[in-house]
């Protein structure tokens, strides 16, 4: 038995994942009564990433501002510049995309026990009062507008502590980066369970609305990696800007395609960032950093998925509330973790923004996992290639001004 766990552990996750759908749909359509008890390996596996997700955003958050190193002169200005204008243009071609090609999806809950917002004001006023909460109150209720600020302001005060604290910190965030990785790790059981509830409840025609929203989304990364990010590196570096958009999808893109994690794509930027003779006080924060916070594939995840969910419960999203769902896509998209699927746990706090509850975005984080497949892959290698690409065109902005 032991040889068996650990041979299946040693199979790549997204293969894994691929033989959890596959069985969970054809134990739906053999016995859909009799194993009617699978069911329940989706349901836990989904209240265990709702119970780690709080924490996760918290410590991360902290940990990444807490450990900035400022004082050697760098381009990091201009690179963080870089990464805020490209995760927000992201979450609004997300959001745009969401406009023109509305998804409906298939969730348990209904829009009646839904209490949108009766417009832009209520939505602003929610948003502030969540912001302002008690942090245990924050963690204990999900409330990630809560956790984010609290997680910001902390990880700003103590960037004055000492190295102990920090390592304290470091560790911390690697500990609850673990156990993420552990429930991860269940996925393929999880989403088992999962398509089996899904599979022996609405028939196979619900796999036909996932497909569509894997091409939605796909898509969508493709035009922010050849279209906008080209057109940033442009106006910055006035200089042909597919030539290093190129080589970063190449050598950094197709590697974190298959990895799923932008933090073990670290090592691979940072050789590509030295192979192209980037400035070295900057790509060696840049990089890390950008592992952490440049999550323009998670910002297009979180807009997509969300607006979808807002179509799929009848509730209407206003141009107004529309910009500010892209500003907190930005915003919760810095705070995804470097793990595989990091971005799926942060899809609560943008579905709070529109009245949403935490257990109907679960179970959309939950739809995100079985369409991680492709989608979580993709998103990867468009946020760990950006790390290059912006740092480069920062390097070259700079060249230019001289």
């Amino acid at each position: 038995m032991k040889t068996l766990f650990e041979t299946w552990n040693r199979i790549n996750l997204v293969s894994r994942i691929v033989v959890g759908i596959i069985l969970g749909i054809i134990l739906a359509l053999i016995a859909p009564e009799a194993l009617s008890g699978i069911t329940i390996l989706g349901t836990l596996f989904v209240s265990a990433l709702k119970a780690v997700a709080p924490i996760l955003v918290f410590v991360l958050v902290i940990n990444a501002l807490a450990s900035h190193v400022s004082g050697k002169a760098t381009n990091m200005k201009m690179v963080l510049v870089l990464y805020a204008v490209s995760t927000f243009l992201a979450g609004f071609v997300g959001v745009v995309v969401s406009y023109l090609f509305p998804t409906e999806l298939t969730l348990k809950t209904g829009a009646q026990e839904i209490a949108p917002p009766s417009g832009v004001i209520e939505v602003l006023e929610s948003l502030l009062f969540n912001i302002v909460t008690n942090p245990v109150s924050a963690i204990m209720n999900a409330n990630y507008l809560g956790i984010l600020a609290w997680a910001v302001l902390l990880g700003i005060a103590l960037k004055a502590s000492n190295d102990s604290t920090k390592t304290m910190l470091a560790n911390i965030s690697d500990a609850v980066t673990k156990i993420v990785q552990w429930i991860i790790s269940l996925a393929p059981i999880g989403v088992m369970g999962i398509m089996f509830d899904i599979i022996s409840t609405t028939g196979l025609s619900a796999l036909q609305e996932y497909g569509r929203l894997i091409i939605i989304l796909v898509v969508t990364m493709f035009f922010v990696a050849l279209v906008v990010n080209p057109l940033i590196v442009l106006l910055v570096a006035r200089r042909n800007p597919y030539p290093i958009v190129l080589t970063s999808l190449k050598e950094s893109g197709i590697t974190a395609f298959f990895t799923r994690s932008s933090a073990a794509n670290i090592p691979v930027n940072m050789a590509l960032a030295e192979k192209l003779k980037l400035n070295k006080d900057t790509y060696a924060v840049s990089i890390p950093l950008g592992a952490t916070i440049n999550m323009a594939g998670a910002a297009v995840t979180i807009s997509v998925l969300t607006m979808a969910t807002a179509h799929t419960l009848g509730i209407e999203v206003d141009i107004l509330t529309a910009v500010i769902l892209m500003a907190l896509a930005a915003v919760s998209a810095a705070g995804a973790s470097g793990v595989p699927g990091g971005s799926l746990l942060l899809i609560p706090l943008a579905c709070g923004l529109l009245g949403i509850s935490d257990d109907i975005a679960m179970q959309v984080v939950a739809i995100g996992f079985i369409i991680g497949v492709v989608q979580d892959s993709c998103e990867t290698a468009l946020n760990s290639s950006s790390d290059i690409v912006f740092t480069a065109a920062a390097e070259y902005a700079k060249e230019r001004a001289k």
